[in-house]
């Protein structure tokens, strides 16, 4: 499609805690960066829980709520779609979607089952739309200005990697048992926060090859059922009826890449105190670099200076010089910050930059073909818990 002045329409399925992130994201789009992406249209968000969705489209000024996302697929005027909901629901409306000439933005992880998955990624290579997965730390400017030091080479040849991604919002034992806790070993914390640091470790130092010395437990087996619908990760009310969880808690293993380097990750729902504790150090033979989602607008960066006495890490405050910040946030200055948010407006905006085919369009969403890849590296993971923390092969990136 090229640019013109006709509106792109958009749409969200799911009005939860992400889709309303990816509904802000859309609202926000032509606030950022140039000019030559066509007026948005914010057309619906859909949710089975009505007043949810309906919530949603008040606060961020979508035109109607809609009560299923099949009403989404039929509706002729919509031209691109995030899909936001349950993981076992990505496959069926992915499908539809892209036969009904829509565009898509699938949240991550890409689907509820890697043979599901696999069907995604077959679906793109035939689709005449743009399919894309929501991998939002690819826009965080800290980790793509790292990323950038490690393709210049500037951290010297790679010798370590360290990532992990520790969240707590599953320590209150009376929390309800949700989808998130359903769908066997791989579908929990790894499937849910350790996609996204398996895909920044990639992001950021290359394909991974094998991982070995998996383990994956769960902390809280049994939890109460909601007796209403949950909100993300909220509170609820819930009854005085169990059932088992199904999936990890927690996991760690290690990761040999392309390159030989080796990486260590761990994951947790329930590591107290950490409510989004995406964190990663990567290390070369002449200098380091490190992250912390909990401080967004920074990142400590490490090298060779000319003088012993004045070496060690540098906090760098993001700015104008990093990338997204100029021209992504109202006050271009350093120190005025950079969050979550943002980067899904940076995410919204790279998806309609390939709906609209703009001239200088952000860097390209990950796509269905690279989740899958995320997906099978999950997959390995599991497998080496089950043999004892053996080494695993993780098939080669397409």
């Amino acid at each position: 499609m090229s640019t013109s002045a006709r509106p792109l329409s958009v749409a969200v399925i799911g009005a939860g805690m992400a889709g309303r992130s990816h509904a802000a994201g859309y609202r926000n789009v032509n606030t950022v960066f140039g000019a030559g992406l066509p007026p948005v249209r914010l057309a619906a968000i859909a949710d089975a829980h009505v007043a949810l969705g309906e919530d949603a489209a008040r606060r961020y000024g979508f035109e109607k709520a809609l009560p299923n996302w099949e009403a989404v697929v039929e509706d002729p005027t919509i031209d691109a779609v995030s899909i936001v909901v349950g993981n076992d629901l990505h496959r069926p409306i992915a499908e539809a979607l892209v036969a009904a000439g829509k565009h898509v933005l699938c949240e991550k992880p890409l689907a509820g089952s890697l043979a599901d998955a696999r069907a995604m990624a077959e679906l793109e290579r035939t689709a005449e739309v743009v399919t894309a997965v929501g991998y939002t730390f690819r826009r965080a400017p800290g980790i793509a200005a790292i990323r950038d030091h490690v393709r210049r080479g500037e951290l010297g040849d790679l010798s370590l990697f360290s990532g992990r991604y520790w969240c707590d919002y599953a320590t209150d034992p009376n929390g309800p048992l949700t989808w998130r806790f359903k769908g066997g070993p791989g579908s929990g914390a790894l499937g849910d926060i350790g996609s996204h640091v398996i895909d920044v470790a990639e992001y950021v130092a290359g394909p991974i090859t094998s991982v070995s010395g998996a383990a994956l437990s769960t902390q809280i087996p049994k939890r109460p059922l909601p007796l209403g619908a949950v909100v993300g990760h909220q509170a609820a009310p819930v009854s005085d009826e169990v059932g088992a969880v199904e999936n990890e808690d927690t996991a760690s293993f290690t990761a040999r890449f392309e390159s030989g380097l080796v990486g260590t990750f761990s994951v947790s729902r329930t590591a107290f105190g950490l409510p989004n504790g995406l964190a990663f150090d990567v290390a070369g033979l002449g200098g380091r670099a490190a992250f912390d989602q909990h401080r967004p607008a920074e990142y400590l960066f490490d090298d060779a200076q000319p003088e012993v006495r004045t070496r060690g890490a540098r906090q760098v405050i993001a700015g104008p010089n990093l990338p997204y910040f100029a021209g992504g946030v109202p006050m271009e200055a350093p120190g005025v910050g950079a969050a979550n948010g943002d980067n899904f407006t940076y995410q919204a905006r790279a998806f309609l930059d390939q709906v609209a085919g703009v001239a200088e369009p952000l860097p390209a969403c990950a796509t269905f073909a690279d989740a899958l890849r995320t997906m099978e590296i999950i997959r390995a993971v599991v497998t080496s818990s089950r043999t004892g923390g053996a080494a695993v092969d993780v098939p080669p990136a397409a």
